[in-house]
Protein backbone atom coordinates (compact mmCIF):
# COMPACT_ATOMS: atom_id res chain seq x y z
CA UNK A 1 0.00 0.00 0.00
CA UNK A 2 2.73 2.18 0.87
CA UNK A 3 4.16 1.87 -2.39
CA UNK A 4 1.37 2.70 -4.07
CA UNK A 5 0.89 6.09 -2.71
CA UNK A 6 4.36 6.48 -3.30
CA UNK A 7 3.77 5.96 -6.78
CA UNK A 8 0.83 8.21 -7.17
CA UNK A 9 2.85 10.94 -5.74
CA UNK A 10 5.50 10.75 -7.93
CA UNK A 11 2.85 10.13 -11.01
CA UNK A 12 0.95 13.45 -10.25
CA UNK A 13 4.59 14.85 -9.22
CA UNK A 14 5.82 14.01 -12.78
CA UNK A 15 2.54 15.44 -14.41
CA UNK A 16 2.25 19.13 -12.62
CA UNK A 17 6.06 19.18 -13.65
CA UNK A 18 5.13 18.86 -17.22
CA UNK A 19 2.04 20.98 -17.57
CA UNK A 20 4.35 23.75 -16.10
CA UNK A 21 6.64 23.46 -18.31
CA UNK A 22 4.49 24.19 -20.77
CA UNK A 23 3.74 27.31 -20.07
CA UNK A 24 6.73 29.03 -20.76
CA UNK A 25 8.02 32.29 -19.17
CA UNK A 26 7.93 35.39 -20.48
CA UNK A 27 11.03 36.01 -20.93
CA UNK A 28 11.10 32.38 -23.20
CA UNK A 29 8.78 33.45 -25.83
CA UNK A 30 5.33 34.28 -24.35
CA UNK A 31 3.86 31.49 -26.29
CA UNK A 32 1.58 29.48 -23.94
CA UNK A 33 0.55 25.88 -25.27
CA UNK A 34 -2.81 25.92 -23.47
CA UNK A 35 -5.17 28.93 -22.45
CA UNK A 36 -5.64 32.16 -24.00
CA UNK A 37 -3.91 34.90 -25.34
CA UNK A 38 -3.57 38.66 -26.20
CA UNK A 39 -2.37 39.99 -29.42
CA UNK A 40 -2.69 43.51 -30.38
CA UNK A 41 -3.35 44.18 -34.31
CA UNK A 42 -2.57 47.55 -35.72
CA UNK A 43 -2.35 49.00 -39.04
CA UNK A 44 -1.10 52.17 -39.58
CA UNK A 45 -1.16 54.43 -42.80
CA UNK A 46 2.06 54.82 -44.03
CA UNK A 47 1.35 56.55 -46.71
CA UNK A 48 3.29 60.34 -47.73
CA UNK A 49 1.60 63.39 -48.73
CA UNK A 50 -1.65 61.92 -49.15
CA UNK A 51 -3.63 64.53 -46.30
CA UNK A 52 -6.50 64.86 -48.60
CA UNK A 53 -7.05 60.77 -48.97
CA UNK A 54 -7.94 58.35 -46.22
CA UNK A 55 -6.92 54.62 -46.05
CA UNK A 56 -10.22 53.49 -45.66
CA UNK A 57 -9.56 49.99 -43.60
CA UNK A 58 -12.50 47.63 -42.94
CA UNK A 59 -11.87 44.35 -40.91
CA UNK A 60 -13.87 41.32 -39.86
CA UNK A 61 -13.65 37.72 -38.18
CA UNK A 62 -15.85 34.71 -38.83
CA UNK A 63 -15.47 34.27 -34.94
CA UNK A 64 -18.01 35.83 -32.24
CA UNK A 65 -16.39 39.63 -32.34
CA UNK A 66 -17.50 39.32 -35.88
CA UNK A 67 -16.94 43.07 -38.05
CA UNK A 68 -15.22 45.18 -36.31
CA UNK A 69 -16.22 48.29 -38.99
CA UNK A 70 -14.28 50.58 -41.11
CA UNK A 71 -12.27 53.32 -40.28
CA UNK A 72 -10.46 56.31 -42.33
CA UNK A 73 -6.89 56.51 -41.48
CA UNK A 74 -5.36 59.33 -42.31
CA UNK A 75 -1.36 59.72 -43.02
CA UNK A 76 0.28 57.92 -39.95
CA UNK A 77 -2.78 57.27 -38.17
CA UNK A 78 -2.63 53.88 -36.30
CA UNK A 79 -5.87 51.27 -36.07
CA UNK A 80 -6.15 48.84 -33.48
CA UNK A 81 -7.75 45.92 -31.94
CA UNK A 82 -7.11 42.99 -29.53
CA UNK A 83 -7.72 39.41 -30.46
CA UNK A 84 -8.11 36.84 -27.81
CA UNK A 85 -6.73 33.26 -29.46
CA UNK A 86 -8.16 29.89 -28.73
CA UNK A 87 -6.08 26.77 -27.51
CA UNK A 88 -9.33 24.99 -29.84
CA UNK A 89 -10.05 27.80 -32.37
CA UNK A 90 -7.68 29.16 -35.51
CA UNK A 91 -8.57 32.86 -35.22
CA UNK A 92 -8.36 34.90 -38.71
CA UNK A 93 -9.18 38.74 -38.71
CA UNK A 94 -9.36 39.81 -43.36
CA UNK A 95 -9.30 43.40 -43.95
CA UNK A 96 -10.03 45.08 -46.87
CA UNK A 97 -7.57 48.58 -47.41
CA UNK A 98 -8.65 51.41 -50.09
CA UNK A 99 -6.54 54.17 -51.34
CA UNK A 100 -8.20 55.69 -54.33
CA UNK A 101 -8.34 53.18 -56.79
CA UNK A 102 -6.24 50.79 -55.01
CA UNK A 103 -7.76 47.75 -53.34
CA UNK A 104 -6.70 44.83 -51.55
CA UNK A 105 -7.45 42.43 -48.88
CA UNK A 106 -5.55 40.78 -46.46
CA UNK A 107 -5.34 38.19 -43.37
CA UNK A 108 -4.17 41.09 -41.03
CA UNK A 109 -4.19 38.22 -37.95
CA UNK A 110 -4.09 34.14 -38.66
CA UNK A 111 -3.40 32.77 -35.38
CA UNK A 112 -1.65 29.55 -36.86
CA UNK A 113 0.54 31.76 -38.36
CA UNK A 114 0.99 35.31 -36.18
CA UNK A 115 1.36 33.80 -32.69
CA UNK A 116 4.82 32.74 -33.14
CA UNK A 117 5.47 35.76 -35.94
CA UNK A 118 3.85 38.58 -33.33
CA UNK A 119 6.07 37.45 -30.35
CA UNK A 120 7.83 38.24 -28.09
CA UNK A 121 5.48 41.31 -28.48
CA UNK A 122 2.25 40.16 -28.86
CA UNK A 123 2.07 42.93 -31.47
CA UNK A 124 1.29 42.71 -35.12
CA UNK A 125 1.57 45.46 -37.12
CA UNK A 126 0.98 46.72 -40.49
CA UNK A 127 2.62 49.33 -42.27
CA UNK A 128 0.67 50.04 -45.74
CA UNK A 129 2.23 52.00 -48.17
CA UNK A 130 2.33 53.12 -51.98
CA UNK A 131 4.54 50.18 -53.07
CA UNK A 132 2.62 47.18 -50.55
CA UNK A 133 2.07 46.10 -47.03
CA UNK A 134 4.84 45.77 -44.15
CA UNK A 135 4.71 43.78 -41.87
CA UNK A 136 6.65 44.17 -38.01
CA UNK A 137 6.39 42.95 -34.38
CA UNK A 138 8.74 45.79 -33.08
CA UNK A 139 7.64 48.89 -35.40
CA UNK A 140 11.90 48.64 -35.66
CA UNK A 141 12.19 45.84 -38.11
CA UNK A 142 10.08 46.22 -41.12
CA UNK A 143 9.39 43.20 -43.88
CA UNK A 144 7.15 44.18 -46.81
CA UNK A 145 5.11 40.92 -47.62
CA UNK A 146 2.99 41.41 -50.16
CA UNK A 147 2.07 44.46 -53.26
CA UNK A 148 -1.09 46.20 -53.76
CA UNK A 149 -2.08 43.94 -56.93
Amino acid sequence: MKAHNIFLLILGLATYITFISLKRQPYQNNYYYFGNNIYNIHIINGFTNNSSLPLIVWCSSDDDSGDIGGHALQERDDFSWSVETKFWKNTIYLCTMKLDQKRRKFQAFHGNRDVQRCNPTKHCFWLVKEDGFYFSNDEIYWQKYFSWI
